[in-house]
């Protein structure tokens, strides 16, 4: 069993990711950290707390608030995307008896702070812990920062970050995880720790689609939450993009962590571009193969998407 620390930014996806987690036998969530980035650290934390809560598990693993701001820029959030609560609007929605669909959770937040949390679990896990980062990494560049040698016991980090053949979702060449702390990011890349990047090359390549989802609302309550979360998220698709689908970037990142197998990747040399007026965010790597002289990371270029989507729809709306 492989143990993780999940590090996000709870939006749809994301709340997809920790159920597909939690829902993994080969995966023990060690703890679950917040970051601000589709939506503030503090609002991920609530929609962390009530996603486990529709899982009506005993033993949840412990959630604690990270950091509310990157390192040096301005917060960019996209609740336009994710619905106003960053959850699809599931907190503003009502039973037919007037009472809550998704009451306030009762599992309250873990007392630290999300980088200490993540220190303390790398100190208690040394070398075995795989820290799966759906948000911006800062979180993680602040527990580099605060304790170097401690986080050289991290086993490997996956990232769901960056666009190196495809077109970014928040400017042309950037990628938005990457872009809302570029910074924290390259800080990332030079600590050179096992890091395999998840980019927009591979998670756009599989859609949940709105059939995918019809008709399965009854089959319990995790079910009808995904029905209920991915509404909002389908529409923006729908609209923008002109599909009735959504991507599930990080539900990928996971599932990488659950079946290596399911992605392609190459070994290369990742920079982020940290100072731009155009390129801000972009990840910069050559994967052409022999063409990187160093190496620094893996990054991801293929996806078996079938037997990807086969693996979440069985998982989480079984």
């Amino acid at each position: 069993m492989k143990r993780i620390i999940l590090d996000c930014d709870t939006g749809v996806d994301d709340a997809l990711a920790i159920l597909l987690a939690m829902r993994s036998p080969e995966l023990r969530v060690e703890a679950i950290t917040t970051v601000s980035g589709n939506t503030r650290a503090d609002q991920a934390a609530r929609n962390t707390l009530l996603t486990l809560e529709v899982l009506g598990q005993p033993n949840l693993p412990p959630v604690a608030r990270g950091e509310m701001a990157p390192l040096e820029r301005s917060l960019l959030t996209t609740l336009e995307v994710h619905g106003g609560d960053c959850l699809g609007g599931v907190t503003r929605m009502w039973q037919p008896d007037g009472s809550r669909r998704y009451p306030e959770p009762r599992l309250g937040l873990d007392p630290r702070d999300g980088v200490d949390l993540i220190l303390d679990t790398v100190s208690r896990f040394p070398d075995e812990v795989t820290l799966i980062a759906t948000g911006p990494l800062t979180n993680v560049a602040r527990a580099i920062i605060r304790n170097p040698a401690r986080m050289r016991r991290v086993k490997e980090i996956l990232v769901m970050g960056g666009a190196f053949r495809a077109y970014g979702n928040i400017t042309p060449v950037a990628e938005f995880n990457l872009y809302v702390d570029p910074h924290a990011a390259q800080l990332v890349v030079d600590f050179g720790l096992p890091l395999t990047f998840v980019p927009l090359d591979v998670t756009e390549q599989v859609c949940l689609m709105r059939g995918d989802i019809a008709g399965k609302a009854e089959r319990g309550r995790i079910a009808r939450f995904v029905a209920d979360v991915t509404g909002e998220y389908i529409e923006f698709h729908t609209r923008h993009d002109d599909f009735e689908g959504c991507y599930l970037h990080d539900p990928i990142t996971v599932a990488l962590a659950v079946d290596p197998s399911l992605l392609q990747s190459v070994e290369t040399y990742v920079q982020v571009e940290t100072a731009g007026d155009v390129t801000l965010g972009q990840t910069v790597a050559d994967l052409r193969p022999g063409r990187s002289p160093r190496v620094n990371a893996r990054v991801c270029t293929g996806i078996d998407a079938a037997r990807f989507l086969d693996l979440f729809l069985e998982r989480v709306m079984a």
